[in-house]
């Protein structure tokens, strides 16, 4: 069963449309409860959590710092959020490099659902990546820390930042969907009607075009009344 798991993982993280049929099923939790960011957390970190397991097993980490991570993970994906905060913030203050880079990650994702924001955001912010699709991810989990504060502008800021990173079909969608909603949030409603008609006219394909069409026609409609 382990086995057949992991090798779930790793096709979800090797196949961008196979990512995106994951990302798409939080659409229409979206679009019934667009301002929750906590509504759609649990299929975000999901995905994280799916391309660091593949990650885990194919990188050579430091021996030690490799066997704390593990069970620190374990307890991450078991859900026991305060053992796992507990055991990777031990390992991040013990070692360094991609060790460290993982369990901050880890850790600003288990402070986000513990619903400690600021924490988050600090340790969300340690973490960098090169990769498609996990730094845009990192950023987009900073915009929802914010988000969950009321701080919209800086949510805002980082939604931004993900939808730029890298930009592609399969996710960017979903970022720029976070950004309207921030800027809607904001009252900030022209760049929110703005938003939502990049993610209809450029991204017409996606998931996401759905729900941006109708918040902008009642946005258009309410800006006319």
């Amino acid at each position: 069963m382990a086995k057949k798991e992991k090798e779930e993982s790793i096709e979800i993280i090797e196949s961008p449309e196979a990512l995106q049929q994951e990302v798409s099923k939080v659409t229409e939790l979206v679009d019934k409860n667009k301002t929750s960011v906590a509504t759609i957390l649990g299929v975000v970190v999901v995905l994280v959590a799916a391309y660091f397991g593949y990650q885990w097993y194919s990188a050579t980490q430091d021996a030690e710092g490799e066997k704390k991570l593990f069970k620190a993970v374990y307890a991450f994906e078991s859900d026991s959020l305060a053992a796992a905060a507990k055991d990777l913030a031990k390992v991040s203050d013990e070692f360094g490099g991609n060790t460290q880079n993982l369990a901050d990650l880890y850790l600003g994702i288990t402070l986000l659902k513990q619903g400690k924001f600021d924490q988050s955001i600090e340790k969300l912010k340690n973490f960098s990546s090169s990769d498609l699709l996990v730094q845009a991810r990192a950023y987009s989990l900073i915009g929802d820390a914010y988000s969950e504060k009321k701080s919209f502008a800086d949510a805002i800021d980082y939604y931004k930042k993900a939808a730029e990173h890298k930009p592609n079909k399969f996710f960017t969608p979903t970022y720029l969907l976070k950004l309207a909603n921030a800027y809607e949030a904001n009252k900030q409603v022209k760049e929110a009607v703005d938003t939502y008609s990049i993610i209809v006219e450029k991204y017409g394909q996606s998931a996401e075009s759905i729900p941006a069409k109708k918040y902008k026609a009642i946005l258009e409609s309410s800006i006319s009344e």
